[in-house]
């Protein structure tokens, strides 16, 4: 394992995996603290941020093009960008099942199931994980 593979790359794929390796810890700290004190508010709105910056940073990154410079992630991105408002907002209305459900839906599918594509052979986080 050696991170010369994503200290190399540009700084917009720097900023992005660092701040999914951050929303990926806290997340899972998150998921395991009681809900709704000062704490978790605390934790939310640092991994709303993180999550913001994840999702705002991928927008720069056109390493895999399917449409142009686009290719599906950039969709995952734009919803991640649309839910994350709507899920804060629930949570301010009270509205805790769809908060919860829509964090985690979060976490699973922007964070886990889209981190996981970045282990595959030939990306930046596989050469990092288990070289070129």
């Amino acid at each position: 394992m050696t991170l010369e593979p994503l200290l190399s790359a540009s700084p917009a794929i720097q900023i992005h995996a660092f701040a999914a390796l951050a929303a990926l810890g806290l997340g899972a700290v998150q998921l395991g603290l009681p809900k709704g004190d000062p704490r978790h508010r605390l934790v939310g709105w640092a991994w709303v941020g993180l999550m913001a910056v994840v999702a705002g940073s991928s927008l720069l990154i056109h390493e895999v093009r399917v449409w142009g410079p686009w290719s599906p992630i950039h969709l995952l991105s734009v919803w991640v960008l649309i839910v994350l408002p709507l899920a804060v907002l629930a949570a301010r209305r009270h509205q805790v099942r769809r908060h919860g459900r829509t964090m985690r839906h979060l976490f699973l599918f922007a964070l886990v199931v889209a981190g996981l594509f970045t282990f595959w052979p030939g990306r930046i986080m596989y050469a990092v994980a288990f070289g070129s």
